[in-house]
């Protein structure tokens, strides 16, 4: 069949950022201030793709979530089907997709989709199996990179988010090691 496995998750990030340990002089807390006003939200759906012989890719899309009335505060199915059409186009090959049960993902709208996409195959994960998902490694990094950020606005918070993504985006043997961290076969090497 020659298909990309790809796993998929989503995760949001709000102004209010992770704490985390820091360095300063003796006898001086760091104090770093943020608003965290409103409902400011940036959601990532993202995939990691894996096929032995071929390079691993972190392919995401992000939606900005500024707490106005009646916006979408995270993905729903047309943006999964546009993620998912998107990861086609790139990768040039049927996908085999591995996600968690998340009910946007097990709505008869999504159904519908994915049925409509012959080079599609889709897998559910073992409910509260968030470890078999190297894509939950992907948000802990950048979570991780996000710590300790004081980003005042909504586009702040954006930009630092996609920044954090480009830079694990170009980095396969960090994306591979995500895919060995489940414990799963890692991908066989890539060509030269």
């Amino acid at each position: 069949m020659n298909a990309w496995i790809c796993f998929a998750d989503e995760c949001g990030q709000t102004l209010r950022p992770a704490k985390a340990a820091t360095w300063a002089p003796r006898g001086h807390t760091p104090v770093v201030s943020v608003t965290a006003a409103g409902g400011v939200r940036v959601s990532v759906a993202g995939m990691v793709c894996y096929r032995p012989g071929e390079r691993s890719r972190l392919i995401y899309r992000t939606m900005l979530h500024r707490g106005r009335k009646g916006e979408p505060k995270g993905f729903r199915e047309p943006d999964f089907a546009s993620l998912l059409d998107a990861a086609h186009q790139q990768l040039r090959a049927p996908i085999v997709l591995v996600w968690d049960g998340l009910s946007t993902h097990r709505s008869v709208k999504m159904r519908a989709l994915v049925a409509a996409r012959p080079w599609l195959r889709v897998y559910a994960l073992p409910a509260y199996a968030p470890e078999l998902n190297p894509v939950e490694k992907v948000w802990s990094a950048m979570k991780r990179g996000l710590a300790n950020l004081p980003a005042r606005t909504a586009g702040a918070l954006l930009e630092a988010v996609k920044n954090r993504l480009k830079r694990m985006q170009y980095r396969q043997n960090l994306i591979d090691g995500y895919f060995a961290g489940t414990g799963l076969s890692p991908p066989a090497p890539t060509r030269p």
